[in-house]
Parts: structure tokens; C-alpha cells; sequence
């Protein structure tokens, strides 16, 4: 829930926003970075209204249906705060869903093995392409944070890819 704490808490600390603002945000740009999935964020919003960490007001422009519009209450920017700088110092082990595949390569024959190989590395340079499209596209130059985010996972793809060029020569 700390993730989604901090993820709700940030995106309400950029303003005011409704829910389906959002979820929208969630999807199109802070999904691919922090591997968080909201099912529902209004359980989520209703769980953070309720430790006064936000507020909801309901408003109604020209003739649109009512919306509910959420905003950070001062104890939520002091919390957003405290979870940001307690989030950056946290140091978790990466974990990568190849390492259990490591453990058991030794079960495959060497040619299924390289071909399973390549087969990753072929998503992973796919993956990698894509993100350098993004990282260079002018939009997101605007935007250091994502820029920060974006190079950050193409170093770790590019180590990936590395070990794996590495593993397939060996094997």
C-alpha cells in the first residue's frame, strides 16, 4: 500500500485531479515505471480521504455530470514528503524474472536454451527501442522526471542484454 500511497499522494501533489484523471495518468505513464496496478482507485482514495490525507469536493462545470475532484490536504503533502524521502533510500534487491530461470537453464539442452535466449534478448531490444523513442520524442524532455525514469530502465535493459549476449556465447 506504501506504493500506492506514494503514486496517489504524487499525483494529487502535481493538483487537484478525479478519479478517472487519475486512473488515465496511472495507465498511460506511471504503470510502465513502477509496476503498480490499481484495480480500483477509488477503494484506494477512500482509504486515503479517510486518514485525512486527502479531500474530495464535488463540482460541476457548464453542463457536464458532477465530478469528484480530489486534492491533498496539508497532512497528506507532509506524508507524501515523508514516503518520497523514505522511498529513494530504500534499497530492495532488483528482482527479475529471469533469475528463477537461472537457477533451472542447467535442466534445458544448450540449443533450446540459446534459443529461449534470444528469443528474451529479442524482446528486451524491442522493449529497449521503444523506450528510446520515448526518451527522445520532445514531449518527454519537458518532463525531467520521466526522462530520469526512462534512462534509468534503459541501463538496466542494456545490462540485461549484456549478460544475456554474454550467457548465449557461453552456453
Amino acid at each position: 500500500m506504501i506504493e500506492q500511497e506514494l503514486l496517489l499522494l504524487g499525483l494529487l501533489r502535481e493538483g487537484p485531479k478525479h478519479g478517472y484523471d487519475i486512473k488515465v495518468k496511472v495507465k498511460q505513464i506511471l504503470f510502465l515505471f513502477a509496476g503498480i496496478q490499481l484495480k480500483s482507485i477509488y477503494y484506494p482514495l477512500e482509504v486515503l480521504e479517510r486518514k485525512g490525507l486527502i479531500a474530495k469536493k464535488i463540482k460541476k462545470i457548464g453542463k457536464r455530470p458532477k465530478r469528484i475532484v480530489y486534492t491533498l490536504t496539508a497532512k497528506g503533502k507532509t506524508r507524501f514528503n515523508e514516503l518520497l524521502s523514505r522511498s529513494i533510500l530504500e534499497l530492495k534487491r532488483p528482482q527479475f524474472s529471469l533469475d528463477l530461470s537461472l537457477y533451472f537453464l542447467h535442466y534445458l539442452k544448450p540449443l533450446s536454451a540459446r534459443r529461449r535466449l534470444r528469443a528474451r534478448l529479442s524482446i528486451l531490444n524491442k522493449i529497449s527501442l521503444g523506450l528510446m523513442q520515448m526518451f527522445e520524442s520532445k514531449t518527454n524532455r519537458k518532463h525531467s522526471s520521466l526522462s530520469q525514469i526512462l534512462e534509468h530502465n534503459l541501463k538496466m535493459l542494456e545490462a540485461e542484454s549484456q549478460f544475456l549476449s554474454s550467457l548465449i556465447k557461453n552456453l
